[in-house]
């Protein structure tokens, strides 16, 4: 993989396009290293190097909004940005910062939050995310084996953290929530508490996923918004559930929750 390809030293990058949400631009505020408070088995980033709840300035926010002032005179389409990168973004300390000034830049552009909710707890963090129109929370378990599991998380995070963190945003936040979930056969057992968690929060839509991106096996910056499956480095098939399975798991959240509902299988 060259550098032209997916080009690394940007904070920026993209815009990818994405099944989710069409042409992606995706901002990095971690950047330095894969760093996060979650270390699932199926990220695209690989292993995480640094598992951690530090919140910290991780990259300056001027050099941010600098390669995003760049990304933005030389992409044609975006339709969304999106706070991804090299792990979980509110770990950044600035992010509240950086969401302004990409506001200023780019007022009309909607700004997406994906989020494994580990920090929502922190008043600072809830400051920090008041200028984001949506925020995407990443569900993967409904018990704490297969929380411990699948998203082997930075030590004293739990999935009664993780759910409260949700319920509580949702009773105080005003743009749309979303609930993305990575389906395997590890975890697509329980869909009558999985629906139940969701008939209780309500978010505005589900995303049923499954690992179709291979597992990296070293850690690679170019991985962010790799949804080309391009390597040049060892990477490791996942499970997935099939289509039927997906199906059936749609079938019941359709049937027992008021939320969208979208489908890998179906975008």
């Amino acid at each position: 993989m060259t550098s032209e390809t997916f080009p690394n030293s940007k904070t920026v990058y993209g815009p990818v396009t994405s099944w989710r949400f069409g042409e992606s631009l995706g901002i990095d505020p971690i950047f330095e290293t894969s760093t996060c408070s979650f270390n699932c088995f199926y990220c695209q980033l690989g292993h995480i190097q640094n598992i951690t709840t530090l919140q910290r300035v991780y990259v300056p926010t001027e050099k941010v909004l600098k390669d995003f002032k760049e990304a933005l005179d030389s992409s044609k389409k975006i339709d969304v940005i999106t706070y991804s990168g090299s792990g979980e973004p509110t770990l950044a300390s600035n992010l509240g910062e950086i969401v302004l000034g990409i506001r200023k830049l780019a007022p009309e552009i909607p700004q997406f939050l994906l989020t494994n909710g580990t920090q929502f707890h922190l008043d600072e963090v809830k400051e920090n995310i008041k200028g984001i129109d949506k925020i995407i929370f990443k569900l993967d378990a409904l018990t704490e084996k297969e929380f411990q599991l699948i998203n082997r998380p930075a030590p004293g995070v739990t999935l009664k953290l993780i759910k409260e963190n949700i319920k509580t945003l949702k009773e105080n936040y005003t743009g749309d929530l979303e609930i993305q979930t990575m389906f395997m056969p590890l975890n697509s057992s329980d869909l009558k508490s999985y629906s139940e968690f969701i008939a209780e929060v309500k978010p505005k839509t589900v995303q049923l996923n499954t690992p179709k991106r291979p597992y990296p096996l070293s850690w690679h910056r170019e991985n962010r918004g790799n949804h080309n499956a391009i390597f040049d480095y060892e990477v490791r098939d996942l499970r997935t559930v099939s289509q039927e399975e997906a199906s059936d798991i749609e079938k019941e959240l359709r049937q027992n929750t008021s939320a969208e509902i979208i489908s890998i299988y179906r975008n």
